[in-house]
């Protein structure tokens, strides 16, 4: 179990911090963006959660997806393959498809390209998936200089297309998605 006895270190006053393995790197290292790229996609899903109204199912998901990103900055913190350290499984990702089949058929085959908007939950949730595809880049670009578990990648890429589903899953309850309308304002 993890326990913080304090918040103010000052180990970080220099514009270093820590690896899980207690490496010191530069605050703007590749792998300190990825994984607190994961952690601000973490907030992100905090405030669409405190935006669903009494959704308990799509709550209960979010917390697990919330755990799930504590799991891949866990895992994305400690640099290389050994050692005794946290490891993202392929388990979330698959239970992100049996969430994305269930709501995807719910919805309306896609008619056009939709744009980030519609209700306060659901741009909420368009934030969210943009962040977490930042994050994906990030790791992917660690992944080229670095060993990364390739179930990171799959899990953040899962997650924004869940993310995309439940957006729409989220407006077709209100007033639908907002469609693209190509060329609508030459």
């Amino acid at each position: 179990m993890v326990r913080i006895d304090r918040v103010v270190t000052r180990g970080g006053d220099g514009g270093q911090t820590s690896l899980g393995d207690g490496t010191r790197v530069r605050k703007d290292d590749l792998r300190v963006e990825a994984y607190g790229t994961v952690d601000e996609a973490n907030a992100c899903i905090g405030v669409l959660r405190a935006q669903l109204g009494g959704d308990p199912a799509t709550d209960a998901t979010l917390g697990r997806v919330q755990n799930d990103l504590f799991d891949v900055g866990a895992d994305l913190c400690v640099p290389g393959e050994a050692g005794d350290r946290l490891r993202l499984t392929d388990a979330p990702s698959l239970a992100l498809e049996q969430e994305l089949a269930t709501l995807n058929g719910q919805l309306a085959p896609l008619r056009s390209f939709v744009l980030p908007g519609g209700t306060l939950a659901a741009s909420s949730a368009h934030v969210a998936r943009t962040v977490v595809r930042r994050a994906e880049r990030l790791v992917v670009a660690l992944a080229a200089a670095e060993t990364v578990n390739p179930a990171v990648v799959r899990y953040l890429n899962r997650l924004s297309d869940y993310l995309f589903v439940l957006a729409r899953f989220l407006n077709a309850r209100a007033s639908g998605d907002v469609e693209w309308v190509p060329g609508a304002n030459r």
